[in-house]
């Protein structure tokens, strides 16, 4: 069996490598980002979905090159179309991703094929192993796991203009009205009433340490998915990982008996928040959550959920989770696990190096 075939760089050349360590400062983000990731593992990992495993054809591009360019699309949120323009304008970008500083980027429709190719093989579980896999490179690399681990889940405009969308024959089949949130208004008659408001497209729902605020489990639904029924699940991905979790916490929209056994059942603590109606009953069944509520572990995992929401909005604002990018139920998936890897990406070249990440006003608008 021969080795699989790239197109050269010739990056390590003395005029590239000499150019790069002029511009490029030693404490730039995307230097630490670069060390902190063993890159060649992906080059191995992601040949096996190229046909031919890269041994027939012409040669292809390294896939942890084209992998790289995926996650500068997601860092600054740039098209792919952007993507190619910002590989050829930016050095340390273009440093980043393994080209040679008078090598012009992967065209866009790369960029769009290999992303492709990687849904259609792979599905979402290489994307799924690829956030596990970041999770456990933070755990070697020393950054610390808390006891508090939180779920919650985020919302994603599909896609497309409502407005003109024929419910006959829709433009993303897979996106569905959902809740965004429910308020209070007094009517003129004085009257409290209870309004939503509602969004069309997905929701992500996610699992994050409270202590280091890294992303560790992620699911994606339609957006009128009850979220409670994705907490187990997520429960579950943070029990295979080995985290040393001992509270779940959780707002009132995953209080439900069966997500509060199952934690008992797995020996952990339970800080979802819980609805009003619990500990107002009249009988002797409320007595068991207002013991729950009274709990060191509950008032904890309270303080800490708000950190979750910061999560989301920094995924909304800066990497554009706030929008769907692509049509479809998976290729949403793919755009959620990009931006979550991102997101943990960026935290764990903070903690690990104290180097943040500025993003520059250069976006896909």
């Amino acid at each position: 069996m021969g080795n699989p075939r790239y197109i050269q760089t010739d990056q390590q050349s003395f005029y590239g490598d000499y150019l790069y360590d002029q511009i490029i400062p030693e404490n730039h983000f995307l230097r630490k980002l670069n060390d902190l990731v063993d890159w060649t593992y992906y080059t191995k990992k992601l040949t096996k979905l190229y046909k031919g495993e890269g041994l027939s054809g012409r040669p292809a591009y390294d896939p942890a090159l084209l992998l790289r360019s995926l996650l500068i699309s997601y860092l600054y949120n740039l098209s792919e179309r952007q993507t190619e323009v910002y590989l050829n304008e930016s050095l340390p970008a273009k440093w980043f991703v393994g080209l040679a500083i008078d090598q012009k980027a992967p065209d866009h429709s790369t960029l769009s094929v290999y992303r492709e190719r990687i849904r259609r093989r792979g599905k979402l579980k290489v994307f799924e192993e690829m956030l596990r896999e970041i999770v456990e490179t933070a755990r070697k690399r020393g950054v610390q796991f808390g006891a508090i681990q939180i779920i919650d889940s985020v919302h994603s405009e599909a896609n497309v203009n409502t407005d003109k969308d024929d419910p006959d024959e829709p433009e993303d089949p897979d996106a569905r009205w959902g809740v965004k949130h429910s308020y209070k208004v007094r009517t003129p008659e004085g009257k409290e009433e209870v309004r939503k408001q509602y969004f069309h497209g997905y929701k992500s729902h996610m699992s994050m340490n409270a202590e280091n605020q890294l992303i560790t489990g992620l699911e994606v639904s339609s957006g009128n998915a009850w979220d409670g029924k994705h907490f187990s699940s997520l429960v579950e991905m943070d029990m295979e990982q080995g985290l040393p979790v001992e509270t779940y916490a959780a707002d009132r929209g995953y209080d439900d008996g069966n997500n509060h056994y199952y934690l008992a059942y797995k020996g952990l603590h339970s800080a979802i928040l819980l609805k009003d109606n619990r500990l107002k009953k009249k009988d002797g069944n409320k007595q068991v959550w207002q013991e729950m509520v009274g709990t060191e572990e509950y008032q904890r995992g309270r303080r800490e959920r708000y950190k979750i929401e910061r999560k989301f909005g920094e995924a909304k604002l800066r990497h554009g989770l706030g929008r769907c990018r692509y049509i479809g139920l998976e290729k949403y998936g793919v755009q959620a696990y990009l931006t979550a890897i991102v997101l943990n990406l960026k935290r764990m070249v903070k903690l690990i190096s104290g180097v943040g990440f500025n993003c520059p006003s250069y976006s896909r608008g």
